[in-house]
């Protein structure tokens, strides 16, 4: 598959991230919120508008097992998937990704819930891999830590048992026949039969094939999955090795990769630096490995631009979204697209048709054609 560069129209593929208040662990003290008010649905429908309507490809929505902190600050999220799928109708071009960590989710479960997703969204879920492995993360459902190898294999269970349960119903499998009273074909919905380390599933999904077929899954820099990715977030400090790990998850088969961007903007005519040190006198930030921006919007456009050649577009962490994101939306976005190297997504389009990613065929129709024949 052909890659995003600064020469292909369409350009970067331009993820943000909408967790709570911010990435920055002190946004929620300068979000213009009361201390200790939860996002209310209300804040989290005007986030995602905001970013649908500045262009963004997809938002993504962190979470954890456990709750944010233990300070003064929010003391509990609503789970990603459900903030997902409340705004899933609520949208209509822009694609919906939310954490679920195969460590603490039932699998079946898993599946399921990406696959109502992509339905009530008119195909456009994501899946961003989530593996939770301490252990205070694993006692929320009373099971051991796991080593790295377990981990491991755990995390590429759960992504193949996924998959192939989003193929366990061929796409033709519905057929209400209100002649002979039959919903659908049952020698087109499968068994799975799916055995991994810790688990097994039987199926077929209890819900028909995605719109997309299979959802699309975004593997974060770590996880050592990058041969079941559709897309690898990169983490890396600068510009440089993030070319170089791009490249190894190429070389894996991944079809796209983004880089992740912290963002600390230049706002209301403070300085960027001034904004973080403000930030940083109420909880440190600490390294994350990430690319981080501290700067001007001016400054943000160029980095973009230098880095669409190693990758396919960017996952831009704002530090606080009541700041930063309008930022964004006001002058970075519309700069790039000024430049042709932004292109919104447009209504109705499914997230891999944003992506420029195919619709996988389905593993068991192929399997069917071969034995016809």
């Amino acid at each position: 598959m052909t890659r995003f560069d600064a020469a292909r129209p369409g350009g970067p593929l331009l993820a943000v991230e909408v967790d709570g208040d911010g990435a920055h662990p002190a946004a929620w003290r300068h979000a213009g919120r009361p201390p200790g008010e939860v996002l209310t649905p209300r804040a989290l429908r005007q986030v995602v508008a905001a970013a649908e309507d500045a262009g963004f490809a997809l938002v993504t929505f962190d979470d954890s097992p456990l709750p944010p902190g233990t300070g003064p600050g929010p003391a509990g999220r609503v789970e990603a998937g459900t903030r997902a799928a409340y705004v899933s109708r609520l949208t209509d071009r822009i694609g919906l990704v939310p954490t679920l960590h195969v460590t603490t989710t039932e699998p079946f479960h898993l599946a399921t819930q990406l696959a109502s997703l992509d339905h009530a969204s008119g195909g456009r879920a994501g899946w961003l891999v989530g593996a939770a492995s301490g252990a205070q993360a694993q006692a929320t459902v009373g099971t051991p830590v796991r080593s790295p190898g377990e981990l491991h294999r755990e995390i590429t269970d759960v992504i193949d048992a996924a998959r192939a349960l989003w193929d366990s119903w061929e796409d033709d499998a519905v057929i209400k026949d209100i002649a002979t009273g039959r919903f659908l074909d049952a020698d087109r919905v499968h068994p799975v039969d799916f055995v991994g380390a810790s688990f097994t599933v039987k199926g077929p999904l209890i819900t028909p094939r995605p719109p997309q077929g299979q959802i699309v899954v975004l593997v974060p820099d770590g996880l050592g999955a990058d041969d079941r990715a559709d897309v690898v977030l990169v983490g890396r400090p600068d510009p440089s090795s993030v070319a170089v790990r791009a490249a190894d998850a190429r070389e894996a088969g991944a079809p796209l990769v983004l880089a992740e961007v912290e963002v600390v903007l230049d706002a209301d005519g403070v300085p960027a630096r001034d904004r973080l040190a403000a930030l940083e006198e109420d909880a440190p930030w600490g390294t994350t490995g990430r690319l981080r921006h501290i700067g001007s919007t001016d400054g943000l456009v160029d980095l973009v631009r230098a880095l669409a050649g190693p990758v396919d577009g960017v996952r831009l962490h704002p530090a606080v979204l009541a700041t930063d994101l309008p930022l964004l939306a006001a002058h970075v976005v519309p700069a790039l697209a000024a430049a042709g190297l932004h292109r919104p997504p447009v209504p109705g389009a499914t997230l891999r048709d944003t992506l420029g990613l195919p619709r996988p065929a389905n593993r068991f129709a192929a399997t069917a054609a071969r034995t016809l024949r």
